[in-house]
């Protein structure tokens, strides 16, 4: 793939964080200042790390979950139309907001449901290595349908939730999107499964844009549109387990 097929190959992931300003080849940005893979490797380890941290204090303060998720989700939409060159900023402190936000939400399932925190963990760190191994072994390969078609399934997921949110204003939300019936354990298995094809469009994006010679900030805007993915993987897969633990 050239430089410039790889630049206008991004715009269709089905990440979001994907969509917008990747106008700069390698042509036109200094060796020095552009995106490596180890450097997006390093940085998406910090932002990990950071997400830890802030789980370990909103595990013990889960009153703060709902503020938390509400910041992250504002440092998120700042970062993806507004200020992508910022991210090294602004990732950071959307990790930690986000962080606080899963320690809350996995503190009140745990309590439900004992042993959940550590499964929906394994689940999605087990997902990510498979992916991961399957994407660099060419066993999954991002094709241009394969883009198209997780982006489509993306966007309508969120739309359905969108969709959700505003009938549960008025009294009246899609009941199978949180019933633990056999469709709404099928409806989340789906959700699951199109969340972690977002994965293989992050490392795909990773990969071609080191390979792309984009600019360094993209190391940081690389990391974080991946923790976007890992955060909707792992709500997805608590969601999921606790419908199928609800059923005993």
């Amino acid at each position: 793939m050239s430089k410039h097929a790889a630049i206008n190959t991004f715009g269709r992931s089905g990440n979001p964080a994907f969509r917008k300003h990747f106008s700069q080849t390698g042509e036109s940005v200094p060796l020095a200042e552009r995106m490596t893979l180890d450097g997006a490797v390093n940085k998406t380890g910090i932002l990990l790390a950071l997400c830890f941290g802030g789980a370990f204090i909103g595990w013990n303060n889960p009153g703060l979950m709902i503020p938390a998720f509400i910041i992250g989700f504002i440092l998120a939409m700042v970062t993806i139309f507004r200020s992508p060159t910022k991210a090294s900023s602004t990732a950071p402190l959307y990790s930690i907001s986000q962080g606080i936000g899963l320690g809350g939400i996995t503190m009140l399932f745990e309590s439900q449901f004992p042993g959940i925190a550590i499964q929906a963990i394994g689940l999605t760190f087990g997902i990510t290595a498979s992916l991961l191994f399957l994407y660099k072994s060419g066993l999954v390969k991002p094709t241009e349908n394969f883009r198209l078609m997780v982006a489509s399934a993306t966007m309508g997921i969120m739309f359905l939730y969108l969709i959700s949110i505003v009938m549960s204003l008025f009294g009246s939300p899609i009941g199978f999107i949180h019933s633990n019936g056999l469709f709404g354990i099928g409806f989340s298995l789906f959700v699951v499964a199109i969340a972690s094809f977002n994965l293989v469009l992050d490392f795909d994006f990773i990969e071609e844009g080191a390979e792309a010679g984009l600019p360094k900030y993209m190391e940081w805007y690389g990391a974080f549109s991946l923790m976007v993915t890992l955060i909707w993987l792992y709500l997805e897969i608590l969601r999921l387990l606790a419908k199928l633990n609800s059923r005993r």
